[in-house]
């Protein structure tokens, strides 16, 4: 007898204990798919889309109820996203993502995976800090708490945009033995062994504009190797890390990714910012749900692409991304019920839990 996906999903949650009680864990995998189908947070949306025989407003209801009481376990559903990723070793991006609803403030700190021109969510926090940036502390505990899920040797480095700088954090991952890759503002100075300072905008200057790199320099009072260029919108891509000097540059442009994965959350995706939920731990919950539900279609894009890979258009790039191709399989398997791309995702993820985790599913 085969057995559906979506059961498969449901011994997943349960197995994991992503969440308990039976009933909530069947409920978490309706919520999904109806993310899914209509690629909306709104929970009269997703009630449309979920199968029982109760009115569309009475499931609302048992949706506001649910984000409401239930209690999410954070630390499994990381390992859950990260069955889905089949590297041995993974490249993270740290980011933060902000919006507004009325007088709420949604500030996200997230670490995603970054493969090929997508990333995969694995672990986030909700900042109560008015949208500020992240402070070094921040950044501590989200990574520290993520090393402890997926163990440090699993890590090959970081890359960050300009805001993740600062001696405390740096000094941290150099302590921790972890690898980084950030760009850097362009009035932080750089000291050279003989002690004299200079910007990256003299240097360059100096260097006619071409690319210059420095090896073991202090910036911000941490050592570290740094890229100066210019980007190919004109604009300064200064970038330290401890990484060799000639994959700084290769490196930074991974980060990117992990914006994409904000793009596909948001407008092109799941309109995570169009909910109206008014309560940060709540909204909280909503994001991890978003996240499964978008991991499972980038996962499925990713097999599709394998037995059907896409020929690019005349610019260079696919029509659509992985994640729309996915998404568009996913939500045509649950309508049709036809088993195929998204079924070989999930058994995958299964597998390597089995594997890693010892859980039977």
């Amino acid at each position: 007898m085969k057995i559906h996906s979506s059961v498969k999903l449901y011994n997943l949650l349960r197995n994991l204990g992503i969440l308990k009680h039976k009933n909530r864990q069947e409920f978490c995998v309706d919520i999904i798919e109806g993310l899914i189908l209509s690629r909306s947070v709104t929970f009269s949306d997703i009630a449309e889309h979920i199968d029982k025989d109760i009115k569309t407003s009475s499931i609302t209801r048992m949706i506001q109820d649910f984000f409401k009481k239930i209690k999410l376990n954070y630390d499994k559903l990381a390992l859950l996203l990260l069955s889905f990723v089949h590297h041995k070793k993974v490249h993270l991006s740290m980011d933060r993502t902000e919006w507004d609803f009325g007088k709420l403030q949604i500030n996200i700190l997230c670490i995603s995976v970054s493969i090929g021109k997508m990333a995969v969510p694995l672990y986030f926090e909700m900042l109560d800090n008015k949208s500020g940036n992240s402070n070094f502390t921040d950044r501590i505990h989200l990574l520290e708490s993520l090393v402890g899920i997926i163990g440090k040797k699993r890590i090959s480095l970081v890359t960050m945009d300009r805001e993740f700088i600062g001696k405390n954090w740096l000094r941290w991952l150099k302590k921790q033995k972890i690898d980084f890759c950030v760009r850097v503002p362009k009035h932080h100075k750089i000291l050279f062994p003989d002690g004299s300072k200079c910007t990256a905008e003299e240097l360059l200057a100096e260097n006619d504009g071409r690319l210059c790199c420095f090896r073991n320099v202090i910036v911000d009072n941490v050592i570290v190797n740094v890229s100066i260029s210019y980007g190919k919108d004109g604009k300064l891509l200064y970038l330290i890390g401890t990484i060799s000097v000639s994959q700084l540059k290769k490196t930074y442009h991974k980060r990117w990714t992990i914006e994409v994965l904000f793009q596909a959350l948001k407008g092109r995706g799941f309109n995570i910012e169009k909910s109206h939920l008014g309560h940060l731990e709540r909204y909280k919950k909503l994001f991890a749900l978003v996240c499964l539900a978008y991991t499972i279609c980038w996962a499925t894009g990713i097999e599709k692409g394998r037995k059907h890979p896409v020929k690019l258009k005349n610019h260079g790039y696919p029509q659509n991304s992985v994640f729309r191709r996915g998404r568009d399989s996913v939500r045509e398997y649950l309508k049709n019920k036809k088993e195929k791309f998204t079924k070989i995702a999930i058994n995958k993820a299964i597998s390597k839990l089995i594997a890693t985790q010892k859980i039977i599913v």
